[in-house]
Order: C-alpha cells, then structure tokens, then sequence
C-alpha cells in the first residue's frame, strides 16, 4: 500500500508552515512508502500483481537446454577489465528491485520488498526482504549493499561507474534490513530510481577478490541461479536454485523453468549452426540474413523438429555502424566522417548479401518516439539556437538521412560527393590514392572485427574506400583480444554498436558523455560540450515527458550530425529457430523476444527424444 508520511531531519518536521515563515512558497518534502515505482506515471503493473502477463505460472517445471555462446571464456567475473567473462553470468548476481520486459522504465520488489523516498529525491531507503539470502543461506544485509556500492565506485570498478554514481552522497545502514541513500545537489527522480537496479554482491565473499580482475571461481551469488559445471573455454552450466528464496515473488513467477541450461562455446558460427542442425544445440536466434534466406532447408525443419520463426516487434533498435575512433587523426574531421557515409552502399548490400530483410539505422532511438524526423520542431530549436556556430549547421536545415543508391552497384555519384568533401577537408587524389595535403601520406587506417562473418560485409566496403584512393586494412581477432582493445580504445574503426534506447536516460549519458571516454561504453570516444551540456540536461528531467522530448531529440539530431558511425542497418523483427521442445505462454512481452517464460514440454520433449 503506497502511502505517505512526514520527512523529519534533525528532529524536525520539513512543513509548508517553515516555508511560509521563510518568506518563499517551497513545498514541504513529504516521504512516500512503494513497492513500487515508475519513472513517468505509473508502473504498467498494480502493487498487488501476482505475475507478469507474459508468463504462465503453473508451467511445468524441469528438463534442461543446449545453447551456445561465441568465442571462449576464462573467468567469471563481467566486471572484469581483462579476460572474456562466462555467458550470462551477470544471472549469478541479483538487483534490489526487478524490472519487467513490458516496462522497463518500472521497478517491482526483489531483494528489497518496499523502498521509501523523498519526494523531492533526496533520499531513498530501501526495506530488505527478511527472507533474501545468497547462495550459501547467508542473509543479505544493509552492509552486503553498501559494500557494493563502494565496490562499483572504486577504483577496481570500470571507468565511469564512479561518474555514474556521483550523485551519491553516502549510505547510511539504519538496521538489519534498512539501508538509505542520501543523494546530493545532483539528485533526480531518475538518479534515485538507478539505485533500484543496484546489483548486490556477497561482502564475504567479494571482499577477497578484486572486481576489476578476472575471477576463476564461480562467485557466491544473489541470483536464481548458480554455476554447476564448467570447463574453461569449452562450456558453462547453470542449474537454477529450486529453492530460491524469492521463487515464488511476483517478479520471478513462471520463469526460470528449465532445471538446467548449457552454454557451449563455439569458435565459428557456422560450425555453431552444423551443431544446431544436429541437435546439438536447441535454440538459435538468427542474426545473418543469407542463412535465414537459405540456410534452413534441412530434415529437421522439414519434418517439423526444428520451428522456424518470425517475430514482429516494435523495440527501439541498436545504433549499429562502422563506428569511428574520434581520437584519430584521421578521424578528427566531422567532414571526413561524413564523407566515408558515402562510400558504404547499403542497397547493394541488402540487396545482394541481406536478402533485403534490413532497414538502414538512422538514429540513436531507432522505433521510439525520440528519433528526429524531419526539420526541428519550435521546441527543439529553442534547445538547439543557443549552440548555433558549435554543433554542424546541418543540424538546423536537413533531416539526417544516409545517402542512397540505386543498389546497382553503380557510386559515381556518390565518390564525387565524398572526394568533394575529403577534398575541402585536406585530402586529395594523387596517383589513385587519398593523399592528406600536408604530410603527403596515403589515407590508411584498420577495421577491427571480432566476428569472421562481417569480413564478407566489410569486404564490398573496402572496395568503394579503394576507388576512393583509401587503404582499410581488416583485422579479424578473437574475442577476448577484441574486448581488451575495445576497452582500451586501441582501434580505427569497429563495426559495433551502441545499445537501443528507449528513452534518453543515464545509459545514453554513459555512451556519449566525455566523462565515459575511457570507458567501454563511448565506442566513438566523443568528447563533445554541448552533447554533454544536453546529457545532463536530459538526467534532470527524466520523469516529464514534456521536457524529455524535445531534449532527445535535439540530442539525436546533432550526434547523427556528428557522424560517429558509418550507419549499418537492423530488423524490426526477431529470426528464431529452435526445437519443437518448447511450451510458450500466449502472451509475449512488449520488450523482448519472451523466451526466457518457455518451458520444456514433456510430452514435446519425448516424441522429440523418439525421433
């Protein structure tokens, strides 16, 4: 029952009555008491929901799943600054509160079973759940939360969590189950609701090992799950906890039904598929056009052992490209930049390698209300006119659209476009190469890729950079080589992407903020004031829609400008195979493909045994 109470500091009662005496109309800070919370509005779902509505309760329960992960792994920790840490062994560990796949701008109770706040954030006190433990029976307690807290925002932690946390004044453990957060100058609905997202670790385990070193021992966890057999490199199995304390909660209802899941590792997709095809793997989600054309005439989906699937879904889509490293020379040139958008031909390539099943990326919040269409609405510009002269003038006079081709195969057109603008930025064609006017060097720089099957992408990509008189060399490394230079920054070019957004919120803040260069999240390494300026503006008013809107996208409109990324493309829709093993609820969350709510039919299960 949500309810509120006087906030008392210091002995006294913050009123309307002090405010008046002050001479000023401030309104009295109040204490609001939830299970629940939402950022805007309320949470889709009422304080006494009994499950999600994409889940069925009485599933049955038990069985186990062969899936696959690419690449290796050698230590458990995902926090780690080195090494490749186990698929989903974030899962180990659980959150103070949970949200859901139908809101996920909404918390629900976990570890804590309530929280009390500030009504003008200030504060926040988080009600442990008497029953929470960790893997090991251990009760969880405030000190367990505190600790890590100040193991996120040390300096074990990666770059930028201490920015993230910033507005954190300090912690204070008031009893057995109550630990409160007091928030500084900084503080908004946004920043406070952050904290319920907060994951917890074991003290008495954590406090002998470092967070930024990889971890050869499965952790002590908080999670509904926990490691049960693994071989470095070769495969990781997690058995769910069957009497996990908070199985029966709300949150966790009707998921998690399987006994055991399996991760085996696979070096080559294409090896991993040969695996899926025989049975040796049960669920795939496709993510390369051609093998979804073409790939899927074998006898196990003839004959109605493999179910083949197509999922529309309207959830906002990743910012995917050829990102570049703005802290290369090379790359300095916002003209540059936006040059080498003329020289990837993504028509051809949907055309001839997609099977024409992409759309082309042209925003930051791709499906969202927040994507920047056409001119600046009078909003916007009230946003924008006072930075006239430092963001890219484009920005004012042109919606922001990828050039085009005919998918011919045919770019005349647009290398004299892009040879126009390398020209007014410094370069110039001199015995059919890109020669920079002033050192009289070749314009050469490396892709880096991490996965064999984008080499057959960049490839037609290079070829058009050769008309152009530019030499990319493509360096394909393994993954955990690739995460170690990735978080250094110690590339040219990557084809990577930047996580969807459903609104502008504090993870867009650690993409693009300067204060995350350094970090693995600001691919592009921008560093740029007023991005930063509208950043910060977009944290202090999360919760008004009216406000947000216009912020985003003002935001989405300049870094599009900007030209970070040579925009890739994406789908509105999830390729899914798996096999013919599965119960599903009738119901499939608004944000996510919903299997993690299957369950493993016995009778299914057993003709497919048979077969």
């Amino acid at each position: 029952m949500r309810f509120i109470i006087s906030l008392l500091v210091a002995g006294m009662v913050i009123g309307t009555a002090q405010a008046e005496q002050a001479g000023t109309t401030k309104k009295a800070v109040e204490m609001i008491e939830a299970t629940t919370i939402a950022l805007r509005g309320q949470p889709f779902y009422k304080p006494d929901f009994a499950q999600f509505n994409y889940v069925n309760a009485d599933a049955p329960i038990g069985g186990s799943i062969k899936d696959w992960a690419m690449g290796t792994f050698d230590n458990f920790n995902p926090y780690s600054r080195r090494g490749d840490p186990a698929k989903a062994s974030t899962s180990l560990n659980a959150s103070l509160m949970a949200s859901s796949n139908d809101d996920l701008s909404a918390y629900y109770p976990l570890i804590a079973e309530k929280i009390v706040y500030a009504s003008d954030y200030s504060q926040i006190t988080f009600h442990i759940d008497p029953r929470a433990r960790f893997h090991d029976g251990v009760k969880i307690k405030p000190s367990d939360i505190k600790f890590s807290y100040e193991k996120f925002t040390s300096g074990e932690a990666l770059p930028g969590l201490k920015e993230y946390y910033s507005f954190v004044e300090k912690i204070e453990l008031l009893d057995e189950n109550r630990v409160r957060f007091y928030l500084n100058e900084k503080r908004t609905k946004a920043r406070m609701m952050a904290l319920c997202g907060f994951t917890v670790f074991a003290e008495h385990f954590w406090k002998d090992h470092r967070l930024d070193e990889p971890l050869k021992e499965p952790p002590l966890g908080s999670g509904p799950v926990k490691i049960t057999d693994y071989k470095f490199g070769k495969y990781v199995k997690y058995s769910t906890i069957r009497d996990y304390w908070a199985k029966d909660l709300p949150v966790m209802k009707g998921q998690m039904n399987e006994d055991e899941i399996q991760y085996d590792y696979y070096r080559d997709t294409t090896v991993a598929f040969e695996a899926f095809k025989a049975g040796h793997i049960e669920k795939w989600n496709e993510n390369t056009a051609k093998r979804w054309a073409t790939g899927y005439d074998f006898p196990a989906v003839k004959d109605g052992r493999v179910i083949k699937v197509e999922v529309p879904h309207q959830i906002p889509l990743r910012g995917q490209g050829f990102v570049f490293n703005l802290k290369k020379p090379q790359f300095a040139d916002v003209r540059v930049r936006k040059a080498f958008t003329y020289l990837m031909d993504f028509e051809w390539m949907n055309k001839n390698l997609f099977y024409n099943q992409y759309i082309r990326v042209n925003s930051f919040f791709m499906n969202t209300d927040y994507r920047a269409t056409g001119l600046p609405s009078e909003a916007e510009l009230k946003i924008l006119e006072p930075f006239r002269g430092k963001i890219p003038e484009d920005v004012f006079t042109q919606e922001f659209k990828p050039p085009t081709t005919k998918g011919d195969g045919n770019i005349r057109s647009n290398l004299r476009q892009a040879l126009r603008l390398f020209k007014a930025a410094g370069w110039s064609i001199k015995n059919q190469q890109l020669i920079n006017d002033k050192t009289g060097k070749q314009f050469e720089f490396e892709l880096l890729l991490v996965s064999p099957s984008m080499e057959k992408v960049a490839l037609p990509f290079r070829n058009n950079l050769e008309r152009a008189g530019i030499k990319m060399n493509i360096r394909t490394v393994d993954s955990s080589q690739y995460m170690n230079r990735t978080i250094g920054h110690d590339y040219d070019m990557i084809s990577g992407s930047y996580r969807e957004n459903y609104y502008p919120s504090s993870g867009t803040h650690q993409m693009f903020h300067s204060k995350s260069v350094g970090s693995s999240y600001n691919h592009a390494n921008l560093t740029d004031p007023v991005v930063d300026e509208l950043l910060d503006a977009i944290l202090e008013v999360q919760e008004d829609e009216e406000k947000l809107l216009p912020l985003g996208k003002a935001l989405d409109r300049i870094l599009m400008h900007s030209y970070l990324m040579i925009p890739q493309w994406n789908i509105s829709k999830f390729r899914m195979a798996h096999r013919d093993k599965f119960g599903k609820p009738s119901t499939t969350p608004r944000y996510d493909k919903g299997d993690g709510a299957w369950w493993i039919d016995p009778q299914k299960a057993a003709a497919l045994k048979a077969n």
